[in-house]
């Protein structure tokens, strides 16, 4: 392995055109990617092949070429737009004699500096770890310990041995800790299940627009920026569209093309707040050319995380940059199946928390609910919740509440106080 610099490191991207869907990515992203990285392009080198080749991925004759590019302008790393097998990786390191780094490689180092809270921290050194097993090296033949004669032997094992059982303890140090992270979050999730709180999940494409459409629903200034991956760590908000429709609104990683799988397998534990939502807001860039495309690579992994059923409205973002009005799409039963906004600009906006709030609205119930001077926690709790329209207090100290109540509140309330279901409909007190 060589040394990295923090930052501003010098790069040539490394492109191919393979006729092959498993291999082929974009180069717009990928140069997007490196941007998001930190990192400084110096040269762009495409080729094209029907397959790639089995030692240095590119030709032997591309591989040369790149070389005296690297030597040429004092390149610190080059970046291919493809996974790279660790052998073909060394190969590629030899010949380059720097650093080299393939699709998945720079996508954790991008995870790695985004990563803020200590579950999103554990999750990406997890992911390293998995991915630094399959590159160990026999690097270390200077600290060989498997030597023969006297005051040579050694414990019994290589440094690649020593290396791998030393990764290996730490990746079970890891999931233990994050274990107890993931029974915390599960609490979480109860509480919120208990309270009956619908939660909705925003997923998408990467650089999509997830963050600043939460913004706009939950009033609030989560971390926004046009680049890819800006937001890593999961937020979540309580929002309240009207006194009888509150949810808790979810904003989660961003996905992208042949997501690593590793970091899928990582993030799992936070991708649970999508599979256990009772709505999903799938945000796509409606101005993006390839937004088909991104809408299959979303949806591929919505499937492996088990998200699939989950009941899912498109959002239609950036109709402000397509040149498009707000509008509503609806499938033949009469839902809503897409709703086409600007998060940026605002339009469209009411659009969608109109169709929110018809989606969880309930029933509404309304009467009159008679209490006796001593069950004030009752009334309390009424006025809590924002019910009461109207209150008159009898002769004998009773109080005559107006209220008009979602029947979730309301079913939660006999529950709680051990009532009876006929409460708004009793002529005298309890």
């Amino acid at each position: 392995m060589f040394d990295r610099a923090e930052i501003g490191e010098r790069a040539i991207l490394v492109h191919m055109d393979v006729q092959d869907e498993i291999f082929r990515e974009d180069l717009g992203e990928f140069k997007e990617l490196v941007t998001s990285a930190g990192a400084e392009i110096v040269d762009i080198v495409t080729t094209s092949r029907n397959k790639p080749e089995v030692k240095y991925f590119v030709g032997s004759g591309k591989a040369k070429e790149i070389a005296e590019l690297v030597k040429q302008h004092e390149v610190e790393v080059v970046l291919f737009n493809h996974a790279l097998s660790p052998s073909q990786e060394r190969n590629l390191e030899t010949i380059f004699q720097c650093r080299v780094l393939d699709r998945t490689g720079l996508i954790l180092d991008i995870f790695a500096q985004r990563a803020r809270s200590f579950e999103g921290k554990l999750q990406v050194e997890l992911a390293q770890l998995k991915h630094m097993m399959t590159r160990l090296i026999r690097g270390w033949t200077h600290l060989e310990r498997q030597k023969g004669g006297i005051g040579l032997r050694g414990p019994g094992e290589t440094q690649l041995e020593t290396d791998r059982r030393l990764l290996n303890q730490r990746v079970k140090q890891i999931n233990k800790r994050l274990e107890k992270v993931r029974k915390q979050r599960e609490q979480g999730r109860q509480s919120r299940r208990k309270a009956e709180i619908p939660t909705i999940s925003l997923v998408g494409y990467t650089n999509a627009g997830k963050s600043t459409l939460f913004n706009r629903l939950a009033d609030d200034n989560v971390y926004v920026q046009d680049q890819l991956f800006a937001t890593l760590d999961p937020t979540l908000r309580r929002v309240e569209f009207t006194s009888d429709v509150k949810v808790i609104l979810a904003d989660t990683v961003g996905f992208i093309r042949h997501l690593p799988h590793d970091l899928v397998e990582a993030f799992r534990s936070t991708l649970q707040e999508t599979t256990e939502a009772q709505l999903l807001l799938h945000v796509i860039d409606c101005s993006d050319e390839n937004r088909e495309g991104n809408i299959d690579e979303v949806e591929s992994v919505l499937s492996q995380i088990g998200a699939d059923n989950v009941y899912l409205i498109q959002v239609m973002n950036k109709i402000d940059q397509a040149g498009m009005r707000p509008r509503i799409d609806y499938r033949s039963d009469g839902s809503v199946k897409r709703v086409w906004l600007s998060a940026m600009s605002g339009e469209g906006i009411d659009l969608l928390k109109e169709t929110l709030i018809n989606h969880f609205r309930e029933e509404v119930l309304s009467g009159e609910i008679c209490l006796k001077p001593a069950q004030t926690k009752i009334r309390a709790k009424l006025f809590d919740l924002g019910v009461v329209e109207a209150e008159n207090v009898d002769e004998e100290g009773c109080y005559h509440l107006n209220v008009r109540i979602s029947k979730r509140d309301y079913q939660q309330l006999i529950q709680r106080e051990q009532l009876t279901e006929d409460l708004l409909t009793q002529e005298t007190c309890l």
